[in-house]
């Protein structure tokens, strides 16, 4: 007869295609079942931080429901920093765990649900006659709302017969996604003027933008009003037209092509919440220059915004696109005669820092010269941030990923690999980290050679130091020893790990990436690149987080 744990997988089962995790007595029979009799896959990781981390991945580059699994007390507290950028960045998944007996806890339990809440995600319990009907009400809770969920199993019924497996009703999902009602048709109207009449008009795309499906209909835009376009971090690769887009908006951007995004009298925002880093701290636009804003939330997200409309991207730039063809009149040509692509280009290194290391600028333009073009690049957090936004491009937004940024965290970079190659198996992932987060994740570069195997690559900035402190703290005095980390040789535990480790100490070494890409995948392992990096050359985002203390 099936079990409770039974009812959970063959439920779950129907709307996810793997699960990440790490097996504990609280979901072993959960993986035993979803293993033994659905056609799932479980991808096993070292810690469970990590297998939330995968899921996030997953989803993030897959726009699939993700689902990760741990047991309950240390296995679930462990995954609670994950837990939290999940909820921060509006991950759709499932957690599902042990958790306490229906008798009450033990002596050494903890309030699951109260933990899950304190982060931000609401917790479903199932019960041995209601299993099935629990796990589809978390899963529309993740997905209308774009939120991460915890679905707990009680350690006293995960082998209590539940008869037969329900066909349980498909869940009834209705994401967020205002209708464009007679109340936007004034602020949409001050927008269709305003891009008719403007001189120098500009497009700025974020995440949201393509979440909502919105490319196509934004290029259709830039096309007829003549604008230019540029995007966030994680909005990159939005916009059709690569001639007309000037890359990453705010402290990513290149310094002519920021000069000429603030010379534009008009901008208009699809699916970003222009953050202090895309905004510049204010200086993104010239203080003349008309914002308007398109976007989910409830009012708009930045004081220069000057008329705002509360709807999905996709449906209000079709909405502007059509009252454009109706106005008639020609695009703006302001395009015309400036140098994009010289605007494009990011400060050229000078192949070593003035301490004698490695300019990380050098790295990163030969690296962009060398990895292959159907890359997906995940990052975790740190000053090096700057080195693979700035010189890496990528082909769409699920393309690259910042698992960490949105909570503000390190040490999610390892195990993001894994959820990216599962979810695009053809395409080759690259990592990039600083030390501090790679030493914090090491125990999942195991899983991240494991699962990529011959698509993966590491890059990992190993300036011996917890940058973003030194440059924050250490400019202020403070004493540098704790934000100093010995300089650990990473290649070395990548070939104990089965990997090719390469020490990068000048761009020459960085032939060894030439030479493995150019081998078959099937024939290749995964490689990781230690790349000796100055810590004397600093990222210019940071340099202006740091010009405001």
């Amino acid at each position: 007869m099936p079990t409770v744990s039974a009812h959970v997988a063959h439920t779950l089962a129907r709307h996810i295609d793997t699960v990440f995790g790490v097996m504990g007595n609280g979901n072993a029979y959960f993986l035993d079942s979803l293993g033994r009799e659905t056609s799932s896959g479980f991808v096993a990781v070292r810690h469970e931080a990590a297998g939330v981390v995968a899921a996030d991945a997953h989803y993030r580059a897959s726009g699939r429901l993700a689902a990760a699994t741990a047991t309950y007390g240390a296995g679930f507290t462990n995954t609670l920093t994950a837990l939290a950028e999940a909820v921060q960045a509006r991950t759709p998944l499932v957690l599902i765990v042990g958790d306490e007996p229906t008798s009450g806890p033990r002596p050494w339990g903890v309030d699951q649900i109260a933990l899950a809440a304190g982060v931000g995600a609401r917790t479903y319990t199932v019960g041995h006659r209601d299993a099935a009907a629990t796990v589809v009400i978390a899963i529309e809770h993740a997905l209308t709302y774009r939120l991460p969920v915890v679905l707990g199993i009680p350690y006293d019924v995960v082998t209590r017969e539940a008869g037969p497996v329900p066909d349980a009703a498909a869940p009834q999902v209705t994401p967020e996604h205002p209708p464009v009602g007679p109340y936007a048709d004034g602020v949409i109207d001050r927008i269709v003027d305003a891009l008719a009449t403007a001189e120098r008009p500009l497009l700025l795309g974020g995440r949201g933008a393509w979440l909502a499906g919105a490319g196509s209909v934004l290029g259709e835009l830039a096309a007829l009003s003549g604008a230019l376009t540029t995007t966030t971090a994680l909005g990159r690769g939005l916009f059709p037209d690569v001639a007309r887009d000037l890359g990453v908006a705010g402290g990513f951007g290149a310094p002519g092509a920021m000069e000429i995004v603030r010379d534009a009298d008009v901008a208009v925002v699809f699916g970003a919440a222009l953050n202090q880093f895309t905004m510049r701290f204010g200086e993104l636009f010239a203080p003349g220059t008309r914002v308007f804003q398109v976007d989910l939330s409830p009012t708009a997200t930045h004081p220069h915004v000057g008329g705002y409309v509360r709807g999905d991207a996709a449906d209000v730039a079709g909405e502007i696109v059509q009252r454009l063809r109706v106005r008639g009149g020609s695009p703006s040509t302001w395009g015309t005669g400036l140098d994009l692509e010289v605007a494009r280009r990011q400060a050229a290194g000078t192949g070593v820092g003035p301490d004698g290391r490695l300019d990380p600028r050098t790295a990163a333009a030969r690296i962009a010269e060398l990895l292959p073009e159907d890359r997906v690049v995940v990052s975790d957090g740190g000053h090096f941030l700057g080195w693979s936004n700035m010189y890496w491009p990528v082909a769409s937004p699920d393309r690259m990923m910042m698992v960490g940024t949105a909570y503000q965290s390190i040490g999610l970079g390892f195990p993001s690999v894994p959820g990216a190659a599962v979810a695009r198996p053809d395409s080759t992932v690259v990592l990039t980290t600083g030390d501090g987060g790679g030493l914090m994740a090491i125990a999942d570069l195991e899983t991240a050679i494991r699962v990529a195997r011959g698509r993966g690559v590491a890059v990992v900035w190993n300036d011996a130091q917890y940058g973003a402190e030194v440059l924050n703290y250490g400019k202020k005095g403070l004493h540098p020893d704790p934000m100093l980390i010995p300089e650990v040789d990473f290649a070395a535990v990548a070939r104990g790990f089965g990997a090719e480790g390469v020490v990068v100490r000048d761009a020459a070494d960085l032939d060894a990436l030439a030479s493995w890409t150019a081998r078959d995948p099937e024939d290749r392992p995964f490689l990781l690149l230690d790349l000796r990096v100055s810590a004397a050359v600093v990222a210019p985002y940071w340099e202006e987080i740091a010009a405001r203390g």
